[in-house]
């Protein structure tokens, strides 16, 4: 994740970083499911107060960028139409569970590769 406060600019520091995180979680740059610093962890990293951190995350998470679930931390959430958001979260919970089993990423895609051709046929 890749924030940079602008003093000279007109919007506040904490509109900055809402608008900073909420491009980045459109653009893909923060995939689905990505760890976000805590408030205070990314406060101190760029030398902004953690109230101000707190305001952008709230508003994030009003808007459905982030989700906090509790002392786990707070993550990108998944957007789009209900069936996005399953198929997102189901692709985040693959993810987690071939990481708990060891596997690389060539082997976890190889495995998701097999496990979609098999489904459609192809």
């Amino acid at each position: 994740m890749s924030l940079k406060i602008r003093i000279d600019d007109t919007a506040p520091p904490f509109e900055q970083v809402r608008a900073q995180i909420s491009a980045q979680a459109r653009s893909g740059a923060l995939p689905v499911g990505y760890r976000l610093p805590t408030v205070r962890g990314l406060a101190e990293a760029l030398g902004l107060a953690a109230n101000t951190v707190a305001k952008a995350y709230r508003a994030l998470e009003t808007d459905g960028v982030i989700e906090t679930r509790g002392r786990n931390g707070t993550f990108v959430a998944a957007a789009g139409t209900g069936a996005e958001r399953e198929l997102a979260a189901a692709a985040q919970a693959f993810a987690e569970r071939a990481g708990r089993l060891g596997a690389d990423e060539a082997s976890a895609l190889a495995a998701a590769r097999d496990a979609l051709r098999a489904r459609y046929g192809t």
